[in-house]
C-alpha cells in the first residue's frame, strides 16, 4: 500500500542529565518526532555514524568532551547537520563561542518542553509552514490581485500592482511554489498589454507637464537629492539598468546598515541610458538637452558620446536648483578592478563640506548586454530568477556595496536608483525601415519606418510626443510594447536566434519603466536624529 505521510524527523538529544528530561522526550514523541536519547559525547558520536540526525540537542556542560568539543567533531564530520546548543549558562563568552561555531540555536536551561518544541518547529518545519503559508496567502489575494490589475488605470495603480506581483514573485519562488508563480506570470501577461496602452495614450501629456502626471527621471534629483542636500555629503548613486526584482534581492543586503525608504518613479521613454540617464542627471528632457548644448547630440543614440557629459548636467541642475555652485565628485564604474582607488577618490570627496558624491555603476546593463553575446552568460542568468541571483552575488562583492558600507558607517546619506530596467524578449516584431535607422532593438528612430504589426509598437512621427530633438523631415519613431524586439525581414532568423530570450531595454514595459528610487538613512545616523 502506498502511502503519503511524511518522513519522521529524527532527534538526537545529548545531556548528562537526560533522565531528568523525560517530560521533554515524551513531548516531543507526541508530536510526531523520534528522539534519541544519550549520556555522553562519544556515545552520541558513535550513533551519528550509524544514522544521520535531523536535528542535534546538545548539551555544552558535560563529562568527558564537552559540548562544543563535541560540536567541533560533528562539524568536521558533516558541516551541514543542524544543531541547537543547550548550556546552563548565561554568560555572552559562551553563546558568543557557539554562535561562532554554526549553530543553529541557543536555549539556556532550564526549559520547558514546550520552549523546546518551539525551536525544534522552527528549525525542522519552518520552511515547509512558510511554503504553506505563503501559498494561503496567495491564494487568499489573487482574486483581489487579478481585479486590481484589470482595473488599473492611473500610473500609480499600474505600479502598485507591478510592486505587489514583483514582491509574490519573490515570495513565491523562496518557498518554491512554482505552479503559483505561473499564476503571477498569467496576471503579469495582461497587465503588461493594459500597461502599454496606458503609457501610448498618456504619455505625450505626461513629457507636457501633465498634472497628475507620474514622478518621472526628471524629477529625482529634485524631490530626492536636493532637500538632502547640507553640511554633510551626500551620495547619489545610480545602478544602470537595475529592475525592480534585482533592487529587492540585493535590498536585504543594505538593510544591516541602512534604513531603507523605497519609491518609485516611471523612466521616461525610450527607456535606455542616452535618455533617461541624461534626464536624471540634467532634470531635462532630451529636446531641452539638445537646445542647450547643440553640440553634444548628432542624431545617434550612442551611448559613448551622449552620457559623456552626466557630472556637468548634475552640478549645472544643483545650481539652477540652489542657486549656488555645488560640489559634485563624479565616478563612472565599470570594472571593481579600479574598486581600491575609486574608494579612495571618495574618501577625499566625501571630506569636501556639503559635497555631492556621484556613481554611476555599469556592471548590471553591462551583464544584460553581454547575456546576448554569451552562451555561458545566457545559461548562467537564463530568466529574470537568475539573473537577480547574479546581480546579487556581484553586489555582494562590489564597489558599490563596499561604498555604501562605508557611506553608512560615516553616517552619510544616500540615494540609489536607476535610469531604467529591463525586459525577456520573447517575441521578433518585423519593421521596416532604410538604413538611417538606429540600431537598438527596442526603439527605432528613422525614416518611413513602421511594424509590420501595429500593435507590437507605439508608432510616432512627432518628436514632441517623446520630447526628443528635432529630426530630419519624414522622421518616425517607433517603441517596442510588451516583450517584442525590432528585426528586419532580411535578417528575421539570425535575430530570432540571436536576440530571443535576451533581456533587452528602451521600450515600453512595467519592468523598464517602472524602476525604485531609495533613500538610504545611516542607522547610526537615524539614533542620533
Amino acid at each position: 500500500m502506498v502511502t503519503n505521510a511524511r518522513p519522521v524527523k529524527r532527534i538526537l538529544w545529548v545531556d548528562d542529565e537526560i533522565d531528568l528530561l523525560k517530560p521533554h522526550l515524551l513531548f516531543l514523541q507526541a508530536r510526531g518526532y523520534h528522539v534519541d536519547a544519550i549520556a555522553n559525547g562519544d556515545d552520541a558520536l558513535e550513533l551519528m555514524d550509524g544514522a544521520p540526525y535531523d536535528l542535534v540537542l546538545l548539551d555544552e556542560q558535560m563529562p568527558g568532551r564537552s559540548g562544543l568539543e563535541v560540536l567541533e567533531i560533528m562539524r568536521r564530520a558533516d558541516p551541514h547537520q543542524r544543531v541547537v546548543m543547550v548550556t546552563k549558562s548565561e554568560e555572552d563568552h559562551t553563546m558568543t563561542e557557539a554562535i561562532g561555531r554554526r549553530v543553529d540555536d541557543y536555549l539556556v536551561k532550564p526549559t520547558s518542553p514546550r520552549q523546546v518544541l518551539s525551536v525544534v518547529t522552527r528549525i525542522l518545519e519552518g520552511s515547509s509552514i512558510r511554503q504553506q503559508r505563503v501559498a494561503q496567502d496567495f491564494a487568499a489575494r489573487f482574486g483581489a490581485l487579478s481585479q486590481d490589475a484589470a482595473h488599473a488605470r492611473t500610473p500609480t495603480e499600474f505600479a502598485e500592482v507591478y510592486a505587489e506581483l514583483v514582491d509574490w514573485q519573490l515570495r513565491l519562488r523562496d518557498a518554491g511554489e512554482a505552479g503559483l508563480l505561473d499564476s503571477v506570470h498569467a496576471i503579469l501577461v495582461d497587465l503588461r498589454r493594459d500597461f502599454g496602452a496606458m503609457v501610448m495614450r498618456e504619455y505625450p501629456g505626461w513629457v507636457d507637464d501633465a498634472p497628475d502626471r507620474p514622478r518621472l527621471s526628471v524629477d529625482l534629483v529634485r524631490e530626492f537629492l536636493l532637500p538632502r542636500l547640507g553640511q554633510d555629503p551626500v551620495y547619489f548613486v545610480v545602478l544602470d539598468c537595475m529592475r525592480l526584482d534585482q533592487w529587492k534581492a540585493i535590498a536585504p543586503l543594505l538593510a544591516e546598515y541602512f534604513e531603507i525608504e523605497e519609491t518609485l518613479h516611471y523612466s521616461i521613454l525610450p527607456t535606455a541610458t542616452p535618455y533617461a540617464r541624461n534626464a536624471i542627471f540634467s532634470g531635462l528632457y532630451p529636446d531641452q538637452i539638445a537646445q542647450r548644448r547643440p553640440s553634444w547630440w548628432d542624431g545617434s543614440d550612442d551611448e559613448g558620446s551622449l552620457n559623456s557629459f552626466e557630472d556637468e548636467l548634475l552640478a549645472e541642475q544643483l545650481q539652477r536648483l540652489t542657486g549656488r555652485d555645488v560640489p559634485v565628485h563624479y565616478e563612472k564604474i565599470f570594472s571593481d578592478r579600479q574598486g581600491e582607488q575609486v574608494r579612495g577618490r571618495v574618501n577625499s570627496a566625501a571630506k569636501t563640506p556639503g559635497a555631492v558624491i556621484a556613481m554611476v555603476f555599469n556592471f548590471v546593463d553591462l551583464m544584460t548586454h553581454g547575456r546576448s553575446e554569451s552562451p555561458i552568460l545566457m545559461e548562467v542568468a537564463r530568466d529574470e530568477a537568475a539573473l537577480r541571483d547574479l546581480t546579487r552575488s556581484w553586489f555582494e562583492r562590489s564597489t558599490a556595496f563596499d561604498v555604501l558600507q562605508q557611506a553608512a558607517r560615516r553616517g552619510h546619506r544616500v540615494i540609489l536608483t536607476t535610469d531604467h530596467g529591463s525586459i525577456l524578449c520573447q517575441r521578433p516584431s518585423t519593421v521596416f525601415a532604410r538604413r538611417d535607422a538606429t540600431s537598438n532593438l527596442r526603439y527605432k528612430f528613422g525614416q518611413d519606418l513602421r511594424a509590420e504589426q501595429a500593435d507590437t509598437a507605439y508608432a510616432t512621427r512627432d518628436e514632441t510626443d517623446l520630447r526628443l530633438p528635432s529630426g530630419r523631415l519624414g522622421m518616425s519613431y517607433l517603441v517596442a510594447l510588451d516583450d517584442y524586439f525590432f528585426v528586419y525581414p532580411t535578417k528575421l532568423r539570425e535575430y530570432q536566434a540571436r536576440y530571443r530570450n535576451s533581456f533587452l531595454h528602451g521600450g515600453i514595459s512595467p519592468e523598464e519603466m517602472i524602476v525604485p528610487v531609495v533613500s538610504l538613512t545611516p542607522r547610526s545616523a537615524r539614533a542620533l536624529d
